[in-house]
Protein backbone atom coordinates (compact mmCIF):
# COMPACT_ATOMS: atom_id res chain seq x y z
CA UNK A 1 0.00 0.00 0.00
CA UNK A 2 2.66 2.43 0.70
CA UNK A 3 4.29 1.49 -2.36
CA UNK A 4 0.75 2.53 -3.96
CA UNK A 5 0.97 5.72 -2.22
CA UNK A 6 4.18 7.11 -3.05
CA UNK A 7 4.22 6.53 -6.38
CA UNK A 8 5.33 9.84 -7.95
CA UNK A 9 2.84 11.50 -10.65
CA UNK A 10 4.94 12.59 -14.09
CA UNK A 11 6.46 15.55 -14.09
CA UNK A 12 5.64 17.26 -17.34
CA UNK A 13 8.55 20.15 -17.15
CA UNK A 14 10.58 20.05 -20.39
CA UNK A 15 8.82 16.82 -22.00
CA UNK A 16 7.98 17.23 -25.59
CA UNK A 17 4.44 17.00 -27.45
CA UNK A 18 3.38 16.72 -31.02
CA UNK A 19 0.51 17.93 -32.01
CA UNK A 20 -1.23 17.39 -35.59
CA UNK A 21 -3.42 20.35 -36.47
CA UNK A 22 -1.81 22.82 -33.85
CA UNK A 23 -2.59 25.82 -35.55
CA UNK A 24 -5.97 26.76 -34.28
CA UNK A 25 -8.64 25.11 -32.98
CA UNK A 26 -8.39 21.92 -30.28
CA UNK A 27 -4.75 21.74 -31.19
CA UNK A 28 -4.04 25.49 -30.11
CA UNK A 29 -5.52 25.15 -27.45
CA UNK A 30 -4.18 21.66 -26.39
CA UNK A 31 -0.75 23.33 -27.15
CA UNK A 32 -1.51 26.16 -25.14
CA UNK A 33 -1.70 24.32 -21.71
CA UNK A 34 1.10 22.05 -22.37
CA UNK A 35 3.25 24.86 -22.69
CA UNK A 36 1.96 26.46 -19.61
CA UNK A 37 3.06 23.32 -17.99
CA UNK A 38 6.87 23.73 -19.14
CA UNK A 39 6.24 21.22 -22.06
CA UNK A 40 8.22 21.67 -25.67
CA UNK A 41 5.83 21.13 -27.72
CA UNK A 42 5.94 20.75 -32.07
CA UNK A 43 2.80 22.13 -33.53
CA UNK A 44 1.64 21.09 -37.68
CA UNK A 45 -0.78 22.08 -40.16
CA UNK A 46 -0.89 21.96 -43.88
CA UNK A 47 -0.29 26.01 -44.07
CA UNK A 48 3.04 26.60 -42.76
CA UNK A 49 2.93 30.49 -42.74
CA UNK A 50 -0.81 29.50 -40.49
CA UNK A 51 1.35 27.18 -38.18
CA UNK A 52 4.68 29.86 -37.50
CA UNK A 53 1.99 32.72 -36.67
CA UNK A 54 0.36 30.44 -34.07
CA UNK A 55 3.59 29.21 -33.16
CA UNK A 56 4.45 33.03 -32.46
CA UNK A 57 1.34 34.07 -30.41
CA UNK A 58 1.68 30.97 -28.15
CA UNK A 59 4.82 31.66 -26.16
CA UNK A 60 7.12 34.27 -26.34
CA UNK A 61 10.13 31.64 -25.56
CA UNK A 62 10.75 30.21 -29.31
CA UNK A 63 12.56 27.46 -27.79
CA UNK A 64 10.43 25.76 -26.54
CA UNK A 65 7.60 25.58 -29.79
CA UNK A 66 8.63 24.47 -32.95
CA UNK A 67 6.54 24.73 -36.04
CA UNK A 68 6.09 22.13 -38.63
CA UNK A 69 4.32 21.76 -42.27
CA UNK A 70 2.99 18.05 -42.31
CA UNK A 71 0.11 16.89 -44.18
CA UNK A 72 -1.42 13.94 -41.74
CA UNK A 73 -2.30 11.82 -44.68
CA UNK A 74 0.76 11.26 -45.62
CA UNK A 75 3.00 8.48 -44.10
CA UNK A 76 5.88 10.00 -45.14
CA UNK A 77 5.19 14.03 -44.23
CA UNK A 78 4.30 12.03 -40.88
CA UNK A 79 7.83 10.62 -40.83
CA UNK A 80 9.98 13.55 -41.88
CA UNK A 81 7.78 16.00 -39.31
CA UNK A 82 8.29 13.49 -36.29
CA UNK A 83 12.29 13.89 -37.37
CA UNK A 84 12.54 17.22 -37.41
CA UNK A 85 11.03 16.91 -33.87
CA UNK A 86 13.50 14.65 -32.61
CA UNK A 87 15.98 16.47 -34.58
CA UNK A 88 15.05 20.05 -32.90
CA UNK A 89 13.58 18.40 -29.26
CA UNK A 90 16.01 15.37 -29.05
CA UNK A 91 12.78 13.67 -27.65
CA UNK A 92 9.50 12.44 -28.22
CA UNK A 93 6.31 11.74 -24.97
CA UNK A 94 3.65 12.63 -26.17
CA UNK A 95 1.50 12.40 -29.78
CA UNK A 96 -1.66 14.24 -29.57
CA UNK A 97 -3.07 13.27 -33.35
CA UNK A 98 -5.93 16.06 -33.47
CA UNK A 99 -6.42 17.07 -37.36
CA UNK A 100 -9.11 16.56 -38.53
CA UNK A 101 -12.33 17.55 -41.34
CA UNK A 102 -15.64 17.55 -41.17
CA UNK A 103 -17.99 17.13 -44.24
CA UNK A 104 -21.58 16.64 -44.05
CA UNK A 105 -24.43 15.98 -46.39
CA UNK A 106 -26.89 12.95 -47.02
CA UNK A 107 -25.22 10.42 -48.83
CA UNK A 108 -26.90 11.18 -51.70
CA UNK A 109 -24.66 14.46 -52.06
CA UNK A 110 -21.66 13.24 -50.56
CA UNK A 111 -18.86 13.22 -53.09
CA UNK A 112 -16.36 10.54 -53.53
CA UNK A 113 -13.61 13.57 -52.97
CA UNK A 114 -15.26 14.07 -49.67
CA UNK A 115 -15.17 10.94 -48.40
CA UNK A 116 -11.94 10.38 -49.51
CA UNK A 117 -10.44 13.50 -47.43
CA UNK A 118 -12.55 13.30 -44.57
CA UNK A 119 -10.95 9.15 -44.68
CA UNK A 120 -7.55 10.15 -45.04
CA UNK A 121 -7.49 12.78 -42.53
CA UNK A 122 -9.57 11.64 -39.76
CA UNK A 123 -8.21 8.10 -39.70
CA UNK A 124 -5.70 6.86 -42.48
CA UNK A 125 -4.01 10.07 -40.88
CA UNK A 126 -4.07 9.11 -37.16
CA UNK A 127 -2.60 5.67 -38.20
CA UNK A 128 0.47 7.44 -39.88
CA UNK A 129 0.98 9.79 -36.95
CA UNK A 130 0.96 6.63 -34.81
CA UNK A 131 3.50 4.63 -37.26
CA UNK A 132 5.55 7.97 -37.40
CA UNK A 133 6.04 8.29 -33.67
CA UNK A 134 5.63 4.75 -31.76
CA UNK A 135 9.60 3.85 -32.13
CA UNK A 136 10.43 7.53 -29.98
CA UNK A 137 7.59 6.92 -27.65
CA UNK A 138 9.04 3.16 -26.68
CA UNK A 139 12.44 5.12 -26.01
CA UNK A 140 10.31 7.39 -23.54
CA UNK A 141 7.33 5.17 -22.55
CA UNK A 142 5.26 7.73 -23.98
CA UNK A 143 1.51 8.55 -24.63
CA UNK A 144 -0.73 8.81 -27.42
CA UNK A 145 -3.77 10.82 -27.15
CA UNK A 146 -6.01 11.11 -30.56
CA UNK A 147 -9.23 13.36 -30.88
CA UNK A 148 -12.14 11.55 -31.91
CA UNK A 149 -15.84 12.77 -31.05
CA UNK A 150 -18.85 11.74 -29.48
CA UNK A 151 -19.53 10.86 -33.45
CA UNK A 152 -17.39 8.07 -32.70
CA UNK A 153 -20.45 6.87 -30.75
CA UNK A 154 -23.40 8.30 -31.74
CA UNK A 155 -24.45 8.21 -35.91
CA UNK A 156 -26.71 10.96 -37.09
CA UNK A 157 -28.17 12.48 -40.12
CA UNK A 158 -26.14 14.21 -42.75
CA UNK A 159 -22.32 12.57 -40.94
CA UNK A 160 -22.29 9.20 -42.55
CA UNK A 161 -18.63 10.34 -43.88
CA UNK A 162 -17.66 12.20 -40.87
CA UNK A 163 -19.48 9.25 -38.27
CA UNK A 164 -17.46 6.74 -40.35
CA UNK A 165 -14.50 8.26 -39.66
CA UNK A 166 -14.92 8.67 -35.58
CA UNK A 167 -15.94 5.35 -35.44
CA UNK A 168 -13.26 3.59 -36.91
CA UNK A 169 -11.02 6.27 -35.19
CA UNK A 170 -12.49 5.07 -31.45
CA UNK A 171 -11.86 1.48 -32.65
CA UNK A 172 -8.29 2.31 -33.70
CA UNK A 173 -7.26 3.73 -30.73
CA UNK A 174 -8.55 1.10 -28.45
CA UNK A 175 -6.93 -1.33 -30.22
CA UNK A 176 -3.80 0.14 -30.58
CA UNK A 177 -4.04 0.82 -26.79
CA UNK A 178 -3.66 -2.71 -26.22
CA UNK A 179 -0.92 -3.53 -28.61
CA UNK A 180 0.91 -0.58 -27.04
CA UNK A 181 0.40 -1.39 -23.70
CA UNK A 182 3.33 -3.79 -23.27
CA UNK A 183 6.34 -1.51 -24.68
CA UNK A 184 5.25 0.89 -21.85
CA UNK A 185 3.40 3.62 -24.65
CA UNK A 186 -0.43 5.03 -22.87
CA UNK A 187 -3.11 5.14 -25.20
CA UNK A 188 -6.47 7.37 -24.82
CA UNK A 189 -8.58 9.02 -26.75
CA UNK A 190 -10.78 12.06 -26.29
CA UNK A 191 -14.19 12.46 -27.46
CA UNK A 192 -15.90 15.97 -27.39
CA UNK A 193 -19.00 16.59 -28.17
CA UNK A 194 -19.54 20.62 -29.32
CA UNK A 195 -16.65 22.74 -28.97
CA UNK A 196 -16.26 26.09 -29.60
CA UNK A 197 -13.55 25.89 -32.83
CA UNK A 198 -13.36 27.20 -36.63
CA UNK A 199 -14.42 23.71 -37.51
CA UNK A 200 -16.49 23.28 -40.39
CA UNK A 201 -16.09 26.93 -41.34
CA UNK A 202 -17.17 28.14 -37.86
CA UNK A 203 -15.59 31.02 -36.90
CA UNK A 204 -15.96 31.18 -33.10
CA UNK A 205 -17.99 33.84 -31.34
CA UNK A 206 -19.75 34.99 -27.84
CA UNK A 207 -22.70 32.85 -29.16
CA UNK A 208 -20.52 30.17 -28.27
CA UNK A 209 -19.96 30.58 -24.62
CA UNK A 210 -21.99 27.36 -23.82
CA UNK A 211 -19.76 25.15 -25.59
CA UNK A 212 -16.60 23.39 -24.61
CA UNK A 213 -13.34 25.51 -25.15
CA UNK A 214 -10.41 24.21 -26.78
CA UNK A 215 -8.37 25.14 -23.75
CA UNK A 216 -10.84 22.33 -21.83
CA UNK A 217 -9.60 20.01 -24.08
CA UNK A 218 -6.41 21.11 -23.31
CA UNK A 219 -6.68 20.46 -19.60
CA UNK A 220 -7.74 17.25 -20.35
CA UNK A 221 -4.84 16.39 -21.99
CA UNK A 222 -3.27 17.65 -19.04
CA UNK A 223 -4.58 15.71 -16.79
CA UNK A 224 -4.46 12.53 -18.78
CA UNK A 225 -0.78 13.28 -18.81
CA UNK A 226 -0.32 13.88 -15.15
CA UNK A 227 -2.51 10.89 -13.75
CA UNK A 228 -0.77 8.11 -11.76
CA UNK A 229 0.71 5.83 -14.24
CA UNK A 230 -0.73 2.96 -13.35
CA UNK A 231 -4.28 4.21 -14.11
CA UNK A 232 -4.99 4.85 -18.03
CA UNK A 233 -8.26 6.21 -18.74
CA UNK A 234 -8.78 4.70 -22.04
CA UNK A 235 -11.87 6.65 -23.38
CA UNK A 236 -12.76 10.10 -22.68
CA UNK A 237 -16.33 11.20 -23.17
CA UNK A 238 -16.57 15.11 -22.83
CA UNK A 239 -19.85 17.37 -23.70
CA UNK A 240 -20.93 20.74 -22.24
CA UNK A 241 -22.27 20.72 -19.23
CA UNK A 242 -25.34 22.78 -20.58
CA UNK A 243 -26.89 22.50 -23.93
CA UNK A 244 -26.60 25.82 -26.31
CA UNK A 245 -30.60 27.88 -25.81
Amino acid sequence: MNHLINLKMNNLRDKVAYITGGSKGIGYGIAKMLLDKGMKVAITGRNLTAVKLAAESLTADVSKVLALESNVSSLASEIKAIQATLAHFGQLDVLVANAGVGHFASIENITEEQWKETIDTNLTGVFNSVKAAIEPLKLTKGYIITIASLAGANFFETASVYNASKFGLVGFTQAIMLDLRKHGIKVSTIMPGSVATYFNHHTPNDADAWKIQPEDIGQLVVDLLEMNPRTLPSKIEVRPSMPGK
